[in-house]
């Protein structure tokens, strides 16, 4: 594999932390690269949206959980921590779970207990899937969602710096495919001043262009493609029992090189 800012990163001994949305984008998109790297460096992954809320849900919500075979958020949200936790472990990878409520189960601040439950659309932050969560625009009553989770990049970035004698190499979604709670760490990492390298999402990437706008702004070059171990995933992405059977109905994963942007300066 030729040499390239990623690559030199780990070279020199960089710590790894992957900035992760939900309870599987990390593996799904970065899998192949956190399997060579943790066998040289500690590697850990951090997944923001990692929590339900109590009921009652929106229409999206509620089919949400049902795909899932579920009868609750907390449920579905403890099954899939615990899936997480399994993989993560079989891999030597690191985690930690912020416990933040995923972009369909958030609630508008203020409303708390008292949401609506003959129309609880209304007191949802992104109360349909298509219509809200998947359109590109993060909504104003993610502001403090959002600032919560850029002083927490900060000081990841802060305390990975004392793992070793190398900065760490910090990962970050691109947001392909416009999910708002991958736009939200996507923006937060650009927000925080640490140096990051920007990942593109598996599998949205197969549907999707990443944005050009955030490319130019960020002066991203590559991508850079890393397919060492890419087989190996397979069985990882399955961990993930919960959402492996919504996005892989056939039960074929069809794998593709992991791409990933980078400055042209070493993360």
């Amino acid at each position: 594999m030729t040499a390239d800012p990623l690559t030199a990163a780990l070279d020199r001994g960089a710590p790894v932390v992957v900035l992760s949305p939900h309870l599987d984008d990390a593996v799904l998109s970065c899998g192949a690269l956190m399997a060579h790297a943790r066998r040289r460096v500690p590697v850990t992954v951090v997944t923001v949206f990692t929590a339900g809320s109590p009921p009652p849900y929106t229409l999206s919500g509620r089919r949400c959980i049902r795909l899932a075979g579920m009868r609750d958020a907390q449920q579905l949200y403890a099954a899939r921590r615990a899936e997480d936790t399994s993989v993560l472990s079989a891999m030597g990878v690191a985690w930690q779970h912020l416990g933040l409520p995923e972009g369909l189960f958030r609630v508008k601040p203020g409303r708390g207990g008292r949401v609506r439950r003959l129309l609880p659309e209304r007191d949802h932050v992104y109360p349909t899937y298509r219509g809200h969560l998947a359109t590109g625009r993060i909504s104003p009553h993610d502001s403090e969602v959002l600032r919560t989770i850029t002083e927490t990049v900060i000081a990841l970035g802060a305390l990975a710096a004392t793992v070793g004698p190398s900065p760490p190499l910090l990962l970050a979604p691109l947001a392909v495919g416009g999910h708002v709670d991958h736009l939200l760490l996507r923006q937060a990492a650009e927000q925080s001043g640490r140096h990051a390298v920007y990942y593109s999402e598996f599998p949205y990437n197969r549907r999707h262009e990443p944005d050009a706008e955030f490319i130019r702004r960020n002066a991203l070059g590559g991508p850079v493609t890393w397919s060492a171990g890419l087989r190996d995933k397979e069985p990882w992405i399955l961990g993930y029992r919960t959402q492996a059977r919504a996005m892989f109905p056939t039960g074929r994963i069809p794998l593709r090189p992991e791409l990933y942007l980078c400055t042209g300066d070493p993360p």
